[in-house]
């Protein structure tokens, strides 16, 4: 017989990861040790970000970047998996999701360096052939060579990716009811101790405060969310998004707010929020229908005001009211 949630320990842990922190919530018998779980989450996004950060030189994404082209690199299991993932949602997203991204996010100063002009009028007018063409993979003895000249940049996927490995590290433990996270991209394992859904927030795109602008209640289930509101640059007077434009090789200019995207996995979900933010909500809502995605666009009608548009089964398929509850069980 299963414990009543009145006989579990619930742990709120967390530490540093990818500039920012990652979350776990889930209970456990009273004489579980929850340092011996702490240590093992912590290492387990650590592997993530010492693959693929383009924050530090030594990593193997970077180590990738540096590589002439034509040379075969060796390359972790997990990275492997995340450069799959990517080209495949490129394929998918019909190119708006490029991994081969990273000159312009460099340029534009949204990496370790600041932004530089000489750099953003190459990245701009540069010929950039897709990562999917200049990626030459060989999964089955884990390496990899480029065709032609690519910056690779997984900030679009990784973090979501981290939130997969999160919860791969607790069922590790036999934990298989939890909530993890990495910032605003949530994975939600099974359910609480009351037998209900875990219960996340999705953020109103709003840079001054940090404030709910509808609920979700996930089971087995993760979310992420891309928007325009927390990293930016302001150009001209004009807040440019992070993410950019892979056919401009500059931020996107007339992107929805935010793109909210519920999927099975966390790295689909990440990479899947930042492809409907470059398609716009006309053509992402079209592709989300014929994927049978679960999304939601916050789309902008004045300097504070905005309209939601809900796509698929969780969101209703028409504009959907603020702070409305939704559900995904």
């Amino acid at each position: 017989m299963s414990k009543m949630s009145t006989d579990l320990t619930r742990h709120a842990l967390n530490g540093p990861t990818m500039g920012t922190r990652w979350s776990a919530q889930f209970h456990t018998a009273p004489d579980v040790d929850p340092s011996v779980i702490q240590i093992a989450l912590q290492a387990a996004v650590a592997e993530v970000d010492a693959q693929m950060s383009t924050w530090s030189a030594d990593s193997d994404l970077m180590r990738l970047n540096a590589a002439p082209v034509g040379e075969w690199c060796d390359v972790p299991a997990m990275l492997m998996a995340v450069i799959s993932l990517g080209l495949e949602i490129w394929r998918a997203s019909k190119g708006a999701f490029d991994i081969g991204m990273g000159d312009a996010v460099t340029a534009w100063g949204f990496g370790p360096a600041e932004a530089a002009p000489d750099r953003i009028k190459a990245a701009m007018n540069t010929n950039r052939v897709p990562a999917s063409e200049a990626l030459d993979l060989d999964v089955a003895a884990g390496r990899l060579r480029k065709t032609a000249p690519v910056a690779l940049d997984l900030n679009g996927i990784a973090k979501g990716y981290g939130v997969d490995r999160l919860a791969e590290t607790l069922r590790g433990f036999g934990i298989m009811n939890a909530l993890v996270g990495i910032d605003g991209e949530m994975r939600a394992m099974g359910l609480r101790p009351d037998a209900a859904p875990w219960s996340i927030a999705v953020e109103a795109p709003d840079a001054e405060s940090r404030s709910a602008h509808s609920v979700l209640a996930l089971q087995d289930a993760a979310v992420a969310t891309s928007g325009d509101y927390r990293h930016w640059v302001e150009v001209q007077g004009r807040h440019l998004s992070h993410t950019m434009d892979p056919h401009r090789g500059a931020p996107l200019m007339n992107s929805p707010a935010s793109v909210t995207v519920v999927a099975q996995t966390c790295a689909e979900a990440d990479a899947w929020a930042t492809a409907l933010m470059v398609l716009g909500a006309e053509q992402g809502a079209t592709l989300v229908r014929a994927r049978g995605l679960e999304a939601l666009f916050l789309l902008r009608t004045g300097q504070t005001e905005y309209r939601s548009l809900g796509v698929g089964r969780l969101f209703t398929d028409e504009d959907a009211a603020a702070h409305a509850p939704r559900r995904a069980v």
